[in-house]
C-alpha cells in the first residue's frame, strides 16, 4: 500500500507517523498524482497543533501533512479537461503533499514547465503563490520601493524576487545572520530588533510606497510608520494589526493561472526556489522539524517516487 507522512491526533511531534494509506480515487474536477516532491512549510507543523481557519470544517484524522506538491498524473476525475495521465503537475493537494499520492483540485493545478525540477516546482504553490498573491494586490508600479518584513523567510524571499523582477526597489527586514542573503536577492537589508522603528527611517527617509508584512505585531507597527497611504499594508501574519492600521490581509488567488506566472519567473530565471535541503519521505519527520525549530535558510523539499 502506498506511503504517507500523517498526524494522528493534534499535538507535537510525538503525533507523527509514517503509515500506509489506501491510493486515493479523484473525484469531479480532481487528478490523482504520484507525487515526485513536496514543500515542507510553517504552516504543516501549525495544523498538526490545530490551527486553521476560523469556523473552517474540522480535519479527517490521520490526516496527511503537506499543501504543496510536484507529480506525474496517474489518473482524471470526471469533468476534467486539460489534463491527462502523464501529465507533469503541480499545485495544491486537498489530501496532503507528504505522500507517494495525493488529490489535486484542477483549479489548482499546473503543468510543469518541462525546464523545472520536481524539487523546485514543489516549492511555488504556497509560498512563491502567496507572494505574488501579494505584490500583484499592491499593485505597486516599477521605481516604487515596497519595504518587505520577514524578507529573509519563504514568502518574504519570493516576494523580494518578485518585486525586483517589476522593477520595485525592496527594503528587506531580517536577522543579522541574513544580511548578505537578503542583499544577494537586490534587497536593501534592514537588521531586525530593537531599535528597528529607527533604522527603518534611516533606511527609507522619504518613506515607503508599500509595506508586504510577514512577521506582524511590533514588527508591521514600525513599518506601517513609513507610509502615507495606510491601504498600501498588506500583512500575510497579522490580520488583527492590520486592520487596525487601515491594511488589509493578503489576498489569495488560489487558482492555476497563478501558479503558471510563478513558474514562468522561475523559468525566466528571475525567480530562484532556493532548495537548500532534501529528504527522502522516510525521513520527513526530520524535514518537518528542520521548519518548525527555524533551522532551515531557503526551501525544504521532501522527494517522493521515481
Amino acid at each position: 500500500m502506498p506511503k504517507a507522512y500523517v498526524f494522528t491526533r493534534y499535538g507535537g511531534p510525538e503525533a507523527e507517523a509514517l503509515v500506509e494509506l489506501d491510493r486515493p480515487t479523484p473525484g469531479p474536477g480532481q487528478v490523482l498524482v504520484a507525487v515526485r516532491a513536496a514543500g515542507v512549510n510553517p504552516v504543516d507543523w501549525k495544523q498538526r497543533t490545530g490551527y486553521g481557519p476560523a469556523g473552517g470544517a474540522a480535519r479527517e484524522l490521520p490526516a496527511v501533512f503537506g499543501n504543496e506538491v510536484a507529480g506525474v498524473v496517474e489518473e482524471v476525475g470526471a469533468d476534467v479537461t486539460g489534463f491527462a495521465v502523464g501529465d507533469e503537475v503541480f499545485g495544491n493537494p486537498v489530501t496532503g503533499g507528504y505522500a507517494e499520492y495525493t488529490l489535486l483540485p484542477v483549479t489548482v493545478t499546473a503543468h510543469k514547465p518541462t525546464e523545472l525540477a520536481y524539487s523546485d516546482a514543489a516549492t511555488l504553490p504556497v509560498a512563491a503563490a502567496t507572494a505574488y498573491d501579494g505584490i500583484h494586490q499592491l499593485g505597486l508600479p516599477a521605481g516604487a520601493t515596497l519595504l518587505i518584513t520577514g524578507a529573509g523567510g519563504g514568502v518574504g524571499v519570493a516576494a523580494t524576487q518578485i518585486a525586483r523582477a517589476f522593477g520595485v526597489r525592496v527594503v528587506g527586514v531580517a536577522s543579522d545572520g541574513k544580511k548578505d542573503f537578503v542583499e544577494s536577492l537586490g534587497a536593501v537589508h534592514v537588521p531586525s530588533g530593537p531599535g528597528l522603528a529607527e533604522r527603518l527611517r534611516g533606511a527609507a527617509p522619504d518613506g515607503v510606497d508599500g509595506v508586504f508584512d510577514l512577521v506582524g505585531g511590533e514588527v508591521q507597527e514600525a513599518a506601517a510608520t513609513l507610509l502615507t497611504d495606510r491601504s498600501k499594508l498588506i500583512t500575510g501574519a497579522d490580520r488583527q494589526t492590520a486592520a487596525r492600521l487601515g491594511g488589509a490581509p493578503v489576498e489569495r488567488a488560489r487558482n492555476a493561472a497563478v501558479l503558471d506566472e510563478v513558474a514562468k519567473l522561475v523559468v525566466e530565471g528571475k525567480l530562484k526556489p532556493f532548495v537548500t535541503q532534501t529528504f527522502p519521505l522516510d525521513r520527513a519527520g526530520e524535514a518537518l522539524r528542520t521548519v518548525e525549530e527555524g533551522h532551515a535558510r531557503g526551501k525544504v523539499v521532501i522527494e517522493v517516487g521515481a
